[in-house]
């Protein structure tokens, strides 16, 4: 699941995201559903719109569809699957995230979906459509930014990391995923990843050592921080001073830098 992406110019993404659909075209319904068999391939972003004006990424379009490529059946049969959002949703964010949420084999995919009243929401689809989602936000034009998805704690389940309204509340929130299911176990306030009108996200998830680690800055942007979730609890320290994105990519590839 790659972090520190930069946000690609549309004309871009929209070639890519435009290519001849086979098979399957789904409108996503609200409530979750159960993942058929088939892998997931790849993943875009497709169908950009204006109908969300929040431009918290730096322009004015988002998506109103996830294009999956999907492998099932004996043959391994590809077929391309369009999933559509209803019309008061979209995906505000750089790319889909492939990452194999449940150790199965078969990554899952994950986005930040908005709604036009209620604001932001982690998602995971599957070829089937939604496998599970965060609570939105609850207001419009409150965002999310992810950070990451891993074994955060060593229990055999992976965690999702974000920041909850990275230019306001500047919370980090923790999810673990378990049998298709996302529950909230750990937050803390003050850090983030993302200032806005940026067209990418900053930060991610190192292993530097036997434990993982969740890299932000300090609310302030004044420092890199690493945090770690022990004992069901988030332990943050500081591991240098933010000068610029270079500053992220050091402490994600652990050059010189240590939090304990």
């Amino acid at each position: 699941m790659p972090d520190g992406a930069r946000r690609l110019p549309s004309r871009g993404l929209r070639r890519l995201a435009r290519r001849a659909s086979i098979g399957l075209c789904l409108l996503i319904p609200g409530q979750a559903l159960a993942e058929p068999a088939g892998i997931v391939l790849d993943a875009v972003f497709a169908e950009p719109t204006t109908r969300y004006p929040h431009g918290v990424l730096g322009d004015d379009e988002e998506w109103g569809a996830l294009r999956l490529t999907v492998s099932s059946g004996a043959q391994g049969a590809v077929r391309e699957v369009t999933l559509r959002l209803p019309a008061t949703r979209v995906f505000e964010d750089l790319a889909p995230r492939l990452a194999d949420l449940d150790f199965d084999g078969a990554p899952e995919v994950v986005v930040v979906e908005s709604d036009a009243a209620k604001g932001a929401r982690l998602s995971i689809y599957g070829a089937g459509g939604l496998v599970a989602a965060t609570p939105f936000i609850g207001r419009p034009f409150r965002w999310l930014a992810p950070l990451g998805a891993a074994d955060l704690d060593g229990d055999g389940a992976v965690e999702l990391a974000y920041i909850d309204r990275p230019h306001l509340a500047k919370t980090l929130r923790v999810w673990r995923y378990a049998d298709a299911t996302l529950t909230e176990i750990a937050s803390a306030p003050g850090l983030t990843n993302h200032r806005i009108g940026e067209g990418f996200i900053s930060g991610g998830i190192r292993a530097c050592g036997q434990v993982p680690e969740i890299i932000t800055t300090d609310a302030g942007w004044r420092n890199i921080v690493a945090t770690r979730l022990e004992g069901g609890q988030l332990h943050s320290a500081v591991v240098g001073p933010f000068d610029g994105p270079q500053s992220f990519a050091a402490a994600l590839t652990c050059e010189g830098t240590s939090s304990r």
